[in-house]
């Protein structure tokens, strides 16, 4: 661990620049010299305002716009762990890690729109180059599984807080992390494993039971995709998921008390699939698999079952996650499905180690003994937060109902073992549940929250988040609001005003 001003040559008692006009560009640049251990640093150069954020082209979304003038910071640490740092000219002396997304396909930065706020960020590769959907980079490669599974984003952190003592001559008065999906199960990893790193965490749709997702995935594709040389051809084509979403739409809609096309909590509605029309029995025999729970030979459960919603959002719903085909998917990825390429990758390079491993000759009976390797390197599942809340961290957990990449029901399962393990576990974490949201966001629900200042705001203010309030946007503005509740509380109306506006619900238990 690196500590301290001694420890990256400052002088003790050096002033700190904070909120002040940045240095010169050769002030940035000098710190390219900064001699830290077992770091080395690449690059850093002065960037203007207004320039689009340094993070790699993604088939998803396009890079952000960074607003403000930084310090850029290129580095590694150890033998290839890479990482960005933005140091803003104006710091607010606080720091904002973001966490990666999938296998991690360059240096990712969940959180680098931080830095337009004034925060220093960071974001790393965790040590591997390679394509989001790809994990051959795993192949018999024990530190790179290592550093992807938690070691990589603990190193970055203190990587980053050196740079920064240097940079402002005084350490960060906070830090946070923020991440979804993978970069969720980096953000719960680091509660469990490296509680010290962070005064508060946002994990959002975490992936934090990595082998217990796979076995969803794989036995949903057995289901989906019964034969290899058919999958071009989905077995439910997007207009038969649309009404697949439709008939359920209409039969539990109005079962929280507003029609308004959203589920304020899934759980509440019951599906019969075989009374679903317009379906084959294959089909329905396959959805029923992709609903259910997912077990073992044995009868073990081993990875929560999928809420309905979001079957016929064409852009971040099945057809993208479970069923596919979609154009992004053949020309980004090269696979018929997300579910498709992530399980098949991990069971290839993380498990078994054999790039011909067959997805439909696999049974399950030895599962728990042959992904128990991989489990200790990538599953975050350990309820054990006390060392996270003795020293006085904050973590926030959310996840949309319509996620059709990972289930909500997981993240709701792993909240719910933690508070029955610490009866006192709000009074550090908290969950938020958002109807209708897609993974990460996108879907028909309000899906848009500024959670830096959620977590900010409980960290450094103490106002323990009950009540926050999500919008989604519309040609640019603000079409419909809605509260969410501190689980397990739920939005409510209240019977008056707009049904888009949430002063029309309270949140009750």
């Amino acid at each position: 661990m690196i500590a301290g001003q001694a420890a990256i040559g400052l002088p003790a008692g050096a002033p700190a620049r904070v909120g002040q006009p940045a240095s010169s560009p050769a002030e940035c640049a000098s710190l390219k010299a900064l001699q830290l251990p077992d770091i080395r640093i690449t690059e850093a150069v002065a960037v203007p305002a207004n320039q689009p954020a340094p993070v790699p082209p993604s088939p998803l979304a396009p890079a952000p716009t960074i607003t403000v003038p930084y310090c850029k910071v290129n580095g590694t640490v150890g033998r290839e762990i890479r990482f960005t740092l933005l140091l803003p000219d104006q710091w607010n002396r606080k720091f904002m890690m973001g966490g990666g997304g999938g296998f991690v396909e360059g240096i990712d930065n969940q959180s680098i729109t931080s830095v337009n706020l004034g925060y220093a960020t960071a974001g790393t590769d965790t040590g591997h180059q390679g394509r989001g959907v790809e994990a051959m980079w795993a192949l018999d490669n024990i530190e790179r599984q290592l550093n992807f599974g938690h070691v990589a984003i603990h190193r970055v952190a203190e990587a980053s807080k050196a740079i920064i003592r240097a940079r402002y001559t005084a350490a960060p008065s906070r830090s946070y992390f923020n991440g979804c999906s993978n970069g969720g199960r980096q953000a719960l990893m680091e509660a469990q494993r490296y509680p010290d790193d962070f005064d508060g965490i946002v994990a959002g749709a975490p992936a934090y039971d990595f082998t217990g997702l796979a076995a969803q995935f794989i036995q949903d594709i057995q289901a989906a995709f019964p034969d290899k040389e058919s999958l071009s051809k989905p077995l439910f084509p997007n207009d038969t998921l649309k009404s697949i979403e439709t008939q359920i739409v209409a039969k539990c809609d109005a079962i929280d008390g507003v029609t308004d096309g959203l589920m304020e909590d899934p759980r509440s509605c019951t599906i019969d699939v075989p009374a679903l029309t317009g379906l084959s029995d294959p089909q329905k025999k396959a959805l029923a698999t992709i609903y259910g729970e997912k077990k073992l030979p044995d009868g073990t459960v081993i990875y929560s079952a999928q809420p309905v919603g979001g079957e016929g959002d064409a852009a971040l719903g099945w057809p993208l996650w479970i069923n596919g085909v979609t154009p992004m998917l053949q020309l980004a990825y090269r696979v018929p499905s997300l579910r498709f390429g992530f399980g098949t990758q991990f069971m290839k390079f993380f498990v078994f180690n054999n790039p011909e491993w067959d997805y439909l000759k696999y049974d399950f009976a030895n599962y728990r003994r042959d992904s128990r390797l991989a489990g200790s390197m990538l599953n975050a599942t350990d309820t054990n937060l006390d060392a996270f809340k003795k020293r006085g961290g904050k973590l926030v957990l959310y996840h949309g109902w319509s996620d059709a990449a990972l289930s909500a029901l997981a993240t709701t399962k792993y909240y719910d073992e933690v508070k029955a393990r610490d009866a006192s576990a709000a009074e550090f974490t908290r969950l938020f549940m958002l109807p209708g949201v897609a993974h990460c966001g996108g879907g028909a629900g309000p899906d848009r929250v500024d959670w830096y200042s959620v977590i900010d705001n409980w960290v450094d203010k103490g106002a323990a988040p009950e009540r926050i309030v999500a919008t989604k946007l519309a040609a640019g503005k603000v079409a419909r609001s809605r509260p969410l509740c501190a689980y397990p509380a739920k939005a409510v109306y209240k019977g008056t005003g707009s049904i888009d506006d949430e002063a029309s619900f309270t949140c009750s238990k």
